[in-house]
């Protein structure tokens, strides 16, 4: 007589050949039951790169509602030498035995469900892995000359995970790109660019066209904040930030300011103001823009995104 194979979720099966891993064999058993003992661990024994070892109860796993039944449990040994946020994902099965028939009794989750072990929980298994009514009951062959046999396969699941976390970052450490530009009125380049900023995990830089571009070209200062390399950015990655793209006024705190949210991709790699203020007003002396012959643009990032990547 089997124990009902649906039982708490455990399926049960028999088959012929013996477990890939371990085999442990118990000779007296009934004098090892009456020792008293709560639990007996076999020797470590090493599947797929991790020891193990088995965790036999002949009284059953009375905390595990195991009274009346042999509990048995995979624990996993030695993790002192593994990472410390280690963790290993296996599939199990136990194993007793039919020593009559030459079959062994295979136990394992009734979905197959796969079992992680880690810091907080070592050991997992099966604390009604049989009936101690079935278990002694000769005619099922599990006990037979007071000598039983016990196994164990571990097959553990190779962890290839990757994790990515993506950040929105709140006023970033040197958020703020300064581009001096001295002897403004001499600049004839079509285009001018400010050093390279890391800000976030991104690099950014500021571009100003002196004089206007496209159709602004003659009519008003352009000016743009432009997220460097977006070229190498995995496909379908984006960069969010909000900023404000600034020019200073330099005799007071009137600055001309205005504040943009962009997503920022491989496709988009720049964003800002081709009509940013008129040349008419930049070039007021009255408006304190340009002091010294310089100007002093700015681009201050408050929020940007950031993605991390992990193994």
């Amino acid at each position: 007589m089997e124990d009902n194979p649906k039982k708490l979720g455990i399926r049960r099966i028999t088959r012929d050949f013996p477990p890939a891993h371990f085999l442990f064999k118990v000779e007296a058993f009934s004098l090892l039951a009456k020792t008293g003992v709560e639990k007996y661990e076999s020797d470590a024994f090493e599947a797929s790169g991790y020891k193990w070892r088995l965790s036999l109860y002949p009284n059953g796993d009375n905390k595990s509602n195991g009274n009346g039944f042999i509990s048995l449990y995979l624990v996993i040994e030695e993790t002192e030498n593994l990472p410390l946020t280690w963790e290993v994902n296996v599939s199990f099965r136990l194993f007793v035995l039919d020593q009559i028939r030459d079959k062994y009794l295979t136990i394992e989750d009734g979905d197959g469900a796969v079992k992680r072990f880690h810091w907080m929980k070592t050991e997992w298994g099966f604390a009604q892995l049989i009936s101690l009514d079935s278990f002694n009951d000769t005619c099922n062959g599990y006990l037979v000359g007071d000598c039983c046999i016990f196994g164990a396969e571990v097959f553990p699941l190779a962890r290839n995970c990757k994790w990515e976390c993506l950040s929105m970052v709140k006023q970033p450490e040197d958020n703020t790109i300064i581009f001096k530009m001295d002897h403004f009125s001499k600049l004839d380049r079509k285009y001018y660019e400010s050093s390279v900023h890391t800000i976030g995990d991104s690099k950014w830089k500021l571009t100003v066209y002196p004089r206007g571009n496209v159709k602004f070209k003659g009519k008003a200062l352009s000016v743009f904040l432009e997220l460097v390399e977006a070229n190498k950015l995995p496909p379908k990655r984006k960069v969010y930030a909000e900023y404000k793209l600034r020019v200073r006024n330099q005799m007071n705190d009137n600055h001309m300011e205005f504040s943009v949210e962009r997503w920022f991709s491989a496709t988009s790699v720049n964003w800002g103001y081709p009509q940013f203020m008129t040349l008419k007003v930049l070039h007021d002396p009255s408006k304190g823009y340009i002091v010294c012959d310089s100007l002093i643009v700015e681009a201050e990032i408050n929020l940007v995104s950031q993605v991390k990547r992990f193994s």
